[in-house]
Parts: C-alpha cells; sequence; structure tokens
C-alpha cells in the first residue's frame, strides 16, 4: 500500500471538466510535477509513476488528456487496446493537450501543497508533450521518455526555439520508432533552443521503446532504474 495521498480530482475547464490523478507527498508540501500519460491512458502503471515521485517529494497531477473522446479510459498495450490507444492519441489535437496541461499546471501552482516551481514529465506520447510543455506552458524544467515524433514533426521540433528551461531526454537504443537518426534530429532541434546548454541526453543501448513500464514486455529494470535516477537528480533542481 502506498505511503501517499492519492485521489482523482476534477478541475474546471474551457470546454468542459478535466479529471485530474493526484498524489501527495508524506511531508505535505514540494514542487509540483505534472505528469504526462502513454497512449494507454492514466492507467495503473501512469497512476504508480505518480506515487514514485510523490514519494520523492513531488506534488503529482496526471491530467486525463483523452477525456473528450474516452473518459478516464484504461487501456492494455497490445492488440485491440493497442490499436484503441492509436486512434485516441490521433484524436486529440495539439491545442486541446496544451489547454489541458496549462490548466492542470495552473490548479497544480495554486495547491497549498505546492511550493511554486513546476516540472513536467511524460512518457512516449507524454514526452512529446513534455517537450511542447517546455515550450508552450512555463514550466521550469520538463523530463522526456522516448518522445516519439518529435523529429518527423517540423512544427514540432521547431518549438525547441522557444524553450528557456532545462530538458532532459531519454531514448532507446532499439526503438524502430525513434530511430538513432531521429534521436539525432531532436540533437540538432535543441542546438538552437536558448537552453541548448541545458538539455540533457541520455541513451539506453540494450533497452527498448517503453523500457520504463513493468506492465510490458519492453520493460527493461535496469534502465528504467538508471533513467528514473537521472530524472530525480534533474529534477531536484525544482526544490
Amino acid at each position: 500500500m502506498s505511503s501517499c495521498p492519492t485521489r482523482w480530482t476534477r478541475l474546471p475547464a474551457e470546454d468542459g471538466t478535466l479529471d485530474v490523478f493526484v498524489a501527495l507527498p508524506p511531508s505535505g508540501r514540494g514542487p509540483g510535477l505534472l505528469l504526462l500519460q502513454e497512449i494507454f491512458g492514466v492507467n495503473a502503471h501512469i497512476r504508480v509513476v505518480a506515487e514514485q515521485y510523490a514519494l520523492a517529494g513531488f506534488v503529482v497531477m496526471a491530467p486525463d488528456l483523452f477525456r473528450r473522446q474516452a473518459p478516464r479510459v484504461e487501456l492494455g498495450y497490445v492488440g485491440e487496446d493497442r490499436e484503441r490507444a492509436l486512434t485516441l492519441m490521433r484524436g486529440l489535437s495539439r491545442d486541446q493537450a496544451v489547454a489541458d496541461m496549462t490548466t492542470t499546471l495552473a490548479a497544480l501552482r495554486a495547491m497549498p501543497e505546492c511550493t511554486g516551481r513546476v516540472g513536467a514529465i511524460g512518457y512516449c506520447m507524454g514526452g512529446r508533450l513534455a517537450f511542447a510543455a517546455a515550450a508552450l506552458c512555463e514550466v521550469d524544467a520538463a523530463v522526456c521518455y522516448y518522445g516519439g515524433g518529435i523529429a518527423a514533426q517540423p512544427d514540432l521540433a521547431a518549438l525547441a526555439g522557444r524553450i528557456r528551461v532545462p530538458v532532459q531526454f531519454h531514448h532507446a537504443g532499439h526503438d524502430p520508432s525513434i530511430p538513432p537518426e531521429a534521436v539525432a534530429a531532436v540533437r540538432a532541434a535543441m542546438s538552437t533552443s536558448p537552453a541548448a546548454a541545458q538539455a540533457d541526453f541520455h541513451d539506453y543501448p540494450q533497452a527498448q521503446h517503453g523500457f520504463n513500464c513493468w506492465a510490458r514486455p519492453a520493460h527493461d529494470p535496469a534502465s528504467a532504474a538508471l533513467a528514473q535516477g537521472r530524472s530525480l537528480v534533474f529534477l531536484s533542481a525544482l526544490f
């Protein structure tokens, strides 16, 4: 059983309401952390990641980004669930995601438990959105785990020119969706950022896409532990 308080809460949004999963640190206060889901929803894996970072001292909020299509959906990683997840991802526009991230960040900063500084961390689709948050949502730092599609979308890669905060990247060595040339393109994009000197890249040669998720065959405990340690060191600047 987790030793940190967790709950779902509902926030008002311009186009309805936004459910967010909240995890609080045992100490009661800490910097904020916007946790951005994979394409499988705010499922058990994402909720446990929220608890992990809460136990490390962060006030964590994970917004339900698929709320317009399938509120509070939780999907598996293969077969029909995966196909549905891909459909949901395609149905989420960047403007919708940015709106939900902005709503969540405002609520996070307004929480009495939050000390004021706020970071973003995301996985897969969420990694791509954490990159966008660094450019568009006034976070103080961002961590992107295997954020697919950054290099493939010129308008998204161009957002690097608007990033003024530290950003950390984690990429798997065996990831057909983010091959080495795509990682090189992300590095090149970040070289144009005002925060280029604070871009922090880490590669995991033996790992596959999704290596952080223990519910997936791709889970690589050694890479996941190393990446989480690096993420915590990176995010510790928010304290």
